[in-house]
């Protein structure tokens, strides 16, 4: 199992925390890709070098690529600061941040990340972030989640945060994360509705909403927690026990502002855990793993494929669904999912809390794996992911990305299997 231990003295934000996934070894120029797949021509992420309190580390920050001269410039006056506004995560300036255009409601944003066609892991954990948002917002507003407008959250800037971190925590293979206690400092925020205490009303709910541990000591008079960085912190999975591991690379991340009694600073760190000794489904060759089934028959098909999605987030190697007959002749489904053995026991509790199951069944396999890698082909219609299987005997087998291959379709009016023949014919020729 791969982990992002997460220790944090300056707090957390959106921008903290993708500077931190970045210096783990994420590329600046993969994530672009994707931003520029959700929304093209509107935002850059921009990384640089930072000495702070005798601690080198980098500073993560989104240059806004408008045409409005004037908006840019608000935003770039923004970028000077840090954490003390109540709903912008990665810049607080203190002012009111209200922009018209920057107003988005949350079926809006759930839209445009649905269409973006991103990494399916990617596209759960954003979509999943920008959810607990909106539940937040809607509980302190009296409203339906689907009614919730983002003002501050809906900025490009954040967007580009929270689906940046999310492509980020993807591209880099982790499995969980496992979180120390972070600040939230203290003061007053001026939000978009007036002035409130530190932590800001809605980042008082991610806190609840994703059980984190924080410190409320008042040494610092500025927001460090934000909305943002709360929320992906809910969202992605996590582990409670301890890690015994190897650490394979680590970060220092800082915020924008500098504070006043310590590093504006966002430690993280890759940890392989030794617990898992097995090849992973990437390295190839055999291994055993765990079977969980669990049979089911009052369980929505809304419900079953948001419970498949957790659990492939949370770390399941597969995950599928039979149609059953049960007693009395009722038609029910048998969820099934892949593990390691170490991951049976959090893998079930997902399962347990969403489908309301009393029991799951556990059964010893034995499997065969290719070693496996992953490319990107140009074709004459757009970029196209292919899979790669490497056969014992030298020769190789591949398959398009179907997302991919969907999202072209579309746009250019082709037939789906027309685009990933074409990308297949294309690595064929050129492996």
């Amino acid at each position: 199992m791969r982990v992002l231990k997460i220790d944090s003295i300056g707090g957390a934000s959106g921008d903290m925390l993708l500077g931190a996934l970045i210096g783990l070894g994420a590329e600046v120029g993969e994530i672009q890709t994707w931003i520029e797949r959700l929304i093209p021509g509107h935002a850059k992420i921009a990384v640089e070098p930072v000495m702070s309190f005798g601690i080198q580390g980098v500073r993560a920050h989104v240059e806004l690529l408008e045409h409005d001269h004037e908006h840019e410039h608000d935003h770039e006056h923004d970028h000077e600061h840090d954490h003390d506004h109540c709903h912008v995560p990665t810049h607080g300036s203190g002012h009111t941040h209200a922009h018209p255009h920057d107003h988005h409601a949350y079926r809006e944003i759930r839209a445009l990340i649905d269409r973006a066609g991103l990494p399916e892991r990617a596209r759960f954990l954003a979509q999943k972030t920008f959810r607990m948002v909106a539940e937040a917002e809607g509980k302190i507003h009296d409203r339906e989640p689907d009614e919730v407008t983002f003002h501050e959250v809906g900025a490009v800037d954040s967007i580009v945060d929270i689906v940046g971190s999310c492509v980020a925590f993807d591209l880099l293979k982790i499995d969980a994360v496992q979180l120390g206690v972070i600040p939230t400092g203290s003061g007053q925020v001026h939000c978009q509705h007036g002035l409130y205490p530190v932590p800001a009303p809605a980042t008082v709910e991610l806190i609840r909403m994703g059980e984190l541990r924080i410190d409320s000591r008042a040494d610092e008079p500025f927001e460090l927690l934000t909305p943002t960085g709360a929320a992906l912190l809910g969202a992605w999975p996590r582990v409670q026990e301890t890690i015994a591991g190897v650490v394979t690379r680590q970060s220092n991340a800082f915020g924008q502002r500098e504070l006043l009694h310590r590093p504006n600073l966002l430690r993280a760190m890759l940890i392989e855990d030794e617990t898992v000794r097995e090849p992973s489904a990437s390295s190839g060759g055999g291994d055993v793993v765990s079977e969980a089934a669990c049979n089911l028959d009052d369980v929505s098909p809304e419900t079953l494929g948001f419970v498949m999605e957790a659990l492939f987030t949370a770390g399941a190697l597969d995950v599928w669904q039979e149609a059953i007959v049960m007693k009395k002749q009722r038609l029910g489904v048998k969820l099934c999912f892949l593990c390691r053995k170490e991951d049976c026991s959090r893998l079930s509790g997902i399962l347990f809390r969403e489908t309301g199951a009393l029991g799951v069944r556990f059964s010893t396999r034995e499997r065969l794996t290719l070693t496996r890698e992953e490319r990107v082909i140009t074709t004459a219609y757009g970029p196209v992911r292919v899979k790669i299987g490497h056969l014992p005997d030298g020769g190789t087998v591949c398959k398009a990305e179907f997302e991919d291959c969907r999202k072209l379709a579309l746009q250019h009016g082709v037939p789906l299997r027309r685009i990933a023949d074409e990308a297949e014919r294309l690595f064929n020729r050129g492996k």
